[in-house]
């Protein structure tokens, strides 16, 4: 496989050949930049490879559905592959996301200020965009499906898009043990169904904060569901043993940083935030009050990858009907 998707297209188990392309997106520095001046944040690109399902997979004329696969914070890696594989095989199609390569960053785990969530929300905004004027996909059957910091991404971009200017529709988001630490004060994502998985024994995201998070969405009014497996660890998607890794910065009993409809932040003790506070700042406040940690496992074990994938493919079957 390549380290980037831009070094060569992927081809899948079951022969399916990604096409390479790039997203038109942006290194907003705060989301009150990317809300409130999107005028002033800087334009950039990142890769991405598509993957069609075969023709005998679809019915004449009909439009398969897309699923954006957004890593986490160690990139592309052969979990995703994976689920390109599944999609194709269930007549989906899929992007992957690599929001890394073109920025130069190669991992996020040791410290995720190298560039900002908001940057990743802006990266799902204007991916979805882009694929509601791809002519093989059906606009109105576009998803995302976020890893870890990827899921973070979705969820932020499923809040934003009644705020921005972004075209497109976003039919369904599945995070998958997201970091729910920063949310949205109202946090209404429309009809945008989503579900969220994470399991019991996560020590990068807060199970907690992940049923706040889906419980604040449902009381906004929106379709909204979540999972959490009894034994499970970070990425129990991934076809790797549980491993500890060393390197990883977390603080998972952090409290909540809210952000208000113009993207301005709120801080978790002293309240709204001058509108060029960033991330980073806040961050550093769960560090320094003693929430943080070096170190943290990720992995599967037992049969935990299969009851994901069991899952997720129920929850886009279901949402694509």
């Amino acid at each position: 496989m390549a380290d980037y998707l831009h070094e060569g297209e992927l081809t899948l188990d079951n022969g399916i050949r990604g096409e390479m392309w790039t997203v038109s997106t942006a290194n907003p520095e705060t989301f009150y930049q990317a809300i409130s001046q999107p005028e002033s944040v800087p334009v950039t690109e990142i890769y991405a490879q598509n993957f069609y399902p075969s023709d005998d997979l679809l019915r004449d004329g009909e439009k398969p559905p897309i699923v954006v696969v957004v890593p986490g914070s160690m990139g592309i890696a052969p979990s995703h592959v994976h689920k390109a594989k599944l999609f194709t095989d269930a007549g989906f199609a899929t992007c992957l996301l690599d929001p890394f390569g073109a920025r130069e960053v190669s991992s996020t785990v040791a410290n995720q200020a190298q560039f900002s969530f908001a940057a990743s929300a802006w990266d799902v905004l204007a991916t979805v965009e882009a694929l509601s004027r791809n002519d093989r996909v059906d606009p109105a059957r576009i998803g995302t499906q976020g890893h870890s910091r990827g899921g973070s991404a979705i969820l932020s971009a499923a809040s934003m898009l009644k705020f921005s200017n972004f075209e497109g529709r976003m039919a369904g988001a599945y995070a998958a043990y997201p970091w729910s630490g920063q949310q949205f004060l109202n946090p209404d994502v429309g009809d945008t169904k989503v579900r969220s998985v994470v399991g019991d024994q996560d020590e990068w995201c807060s199970p907690q904060q992940v049923q706040g998070h889906m419980q604040a969405l449902r009381l906004s009014g929106c379709e909204t569901s979540w999972r959490i497996f009894a034994g499970a660890h970070h990425s129990f998607d991934r076809a790797t043993p549980v491993e500890m890794i060393a390197e990883a910065s977390v603080a998972p009993g952090a409290p909540t940083i809210y952000i208000e409809d113009d993207g301005t932040c709120i801080h978790p003790v002293t309240g709204p935030c001058a509108i060029e506070t960033q991330e980073r700042e806040l961050m550093l406040y769960g560090i320094k009050a003693g929430y943080g940690n070096r170190g943290a496992r990720l992995g599967t074990s037992s049969d935990f990858a299969d009851q994901f994938h069991v899952d997720m493919m129920e929850f886009w079957r279901a949402c694509f009907a």
